[in-house]
């Protein structure tokens, strides 16, 4: 049985803790927190949406299945590292692009992919267990 009020505040809940896991994925390659901090956030998040709502609230919010998106983090973050080797440089060497006056570079591109990898990872594993139970 599921209750209306977890759901209710489930809802405003699961927003602010997704925005905030992109704060701290944006802000964690120059200072603490990063990708694996803020997918864990969001997992939470995930999780939470699961209790309430049931393995098919995630499924509908991520549109993607979670396996896929761990694939997905794990090209970006090999990405960043060939992006340092096809430079002439050593695999992982961190590289910056300016794109509208915002520095980018390779380590947050890792980071978005070890945050692509924890969403995916843990919303496979709670999902399973989810779904397990029903």
């Amino acid at each position: 049985m599921r209750s209306l009020i977890l759901l209710g505040s489930t809802r405003l809940l699961v927003g602010s803790m997704m925005a905030f896991s992109l704060f701290l994925l944006w802000r964690g390659h120059n200072e603490p927190g990063g990708g694996f901090v803020g997918g864990l956030v969001a997992s939470v998040a995930l999780g939470l949406l699961g209790i309430s709502g049931g393995p098919g609230a995630v499924r509908r919010m991520l549109r993607i299945d979670p396996r896929a998106l761990t694939g997905l983090g794990i090209v970006f973050a090999l990405a960043a590292g060939v992006w340092g080797l096809l430079s002439g440089g050593a695999f992982l060497e961190g590289l910056w692009i300016t794109l509208a006056g915002i520095k980018l570079g390779t380590p947050l591109l890792f980071d978005i992919g070890v945050y692509l990898v924890v969403i995916g990872a843990v919303t496979t594993m709670i999902l399973t267990l989810e779904e397990q139970d029903a």
